[in-house]
């Protein structure tokens, strides 16, 4: 007689950005606490970056209290969803360290980590980089942006300091800050820092500072 196949053990099923998300919160509030060391907890999220599915994420976590030892399928610890203040943005594995288009388009936005140094072309094309749901891999970042007859377009969330020191020769190289973003001044200290830096000829270079949740039925201009 056949055996019929048993139920599919929770930790093999693939983790998703929101699950590794939810980790890295969990970790960044145990450190806040004095539970963990700014060394592990840089440590344990390479791992939980670095996490296929969710039985890689348990690990990380199971000497902490008021943790479930086994998740269950969707039912990775939950915590506050509100946003992570911008100095517990910074660790993961970096991401893509270019993003080029030449007679196309390229899009880095969503759930991804902003590389110590991130090359952005635009060829005759368009490149669109939004920073507001990145983490940091370190504290201080460059973009270097560069577009000929062509736009790059990098969006910021108005929590983080930016500094921009990019040349425009006919064309445009500025940042622009969108309606409701708070001015500079109030960016925390110990906020992450990316610098934006470039050129554009005959084309343009565009930074957009925005609130990083935009209120719902808001309009950008």
């Amino acid at each position: 007689m056949t055996e019929q196949p048993g139920a599919r053990d929770p930790k093999q099923l693939r983790a998703s950005d929101a699950d590794r998300e939810r980790v890295a919160q969990v970790l960044h509030n145990a450190m806040g606490e004095g539970r963990i060391t700014m060394a592990e907890l840089e440590e344990r999220l390479g791992t939980v970056y670095g996490a296929k599915t969710l039985g890689e994420l348990e690990p990380v976590l199971e000497d902490l209290p008021g943790i479930q030892p086994a998740p269950q399928p969707g039912q990775l610890p939950v915590v506050a969803q509100q946003a992570l203040p911008p100095e517990a943005r910074i660790g993961g594995k970096p991401g893509s360290t270019t993003s080029i288009a030449i007679m196309s388009g390229a899009t880095r936005k969503g759930n991804w980590v902003l590389p110590p140094q991130h090359n952005s072309f635009a060829f005759w094309g368009g490149t669109e980089i939004d920073l507001r749901k990145a983490r940091f891999a370190e504290k201080h970042s460059t973009i270097t942006a560069v577009a000929i007859m062509g736009g790059v377009e990098i969006t910021v969330p108005d929590d983080i300091h930016v500094e921009v020191t990019g040349i425009g020769f006919m064309g445009a190289f500025e940042t622009v800050d969108k309606k409701n973003a708070r001015p500079e001044d109030e960016v925390p200290a110990d906020a992450p820092t990316v610098k934006i830096n470039g050129f554009a000829f005959w084309g343009a270079v565009e930074i957009k500072r925005l609130p990083r949740e935009p209120k719902k039925k808001q309009i950008e201009q």
